[in-house]
């Protein structure tokens, strides 16, 4: 095998390698907040959305702070005001990079997880 033959098989080998890699779901949960991407929203995953559940009957919303790749200093945030058991789902973009999910605490300081990066 000729070494660029070798350079070729080994940047296929790393390309198709890659999306089975970000497919896994990571999570971050606080309190009764869940945060997971990529999440899918019905579509299958996507390393572009994020979701936030509401796993409490307390009346305060919940949500996840996120980081895009194309916009890497924009702290970004995914609100669910819909109430215990419900999930929502970010729009399409750029891949998250890292995020955390919080449960709101009106007055206090929010209950958060640590930054997670998928």
């Amino acid at each position: 095998m000729t070494r660029t033959e070798f350079v070729a098989a080994a940047l296929l080998t790393v390309s198709l390698a890659i999306p089975t890699a970000t497919a896994i779901a990571a999570d971050a949960v606080a309190k009764r907040a869940h945060a997971w991407s990529p999440a899918d929203g019905g579509d299958g995953g996507d390393s572009g959305k994020i979701a936030v559940k509401d796993n409490s009957s307390d009346g305060d919303p919940v949500k996840a702070e996120y980081y895009r790749v194309d916009s890497s200093e924009t702290k970004r945030i995914l609100w669910n005001h819909s109430g215990p058991g419900t999930t929502v789902y970010s729009g399409d973009g750029s891949r998250i990079y890292k995020f955390k999910a919080c449960d709101e605490n009106y007055g206090s300081p929010d209950d958060c997880s640590g930054w997670v990066i998928p």
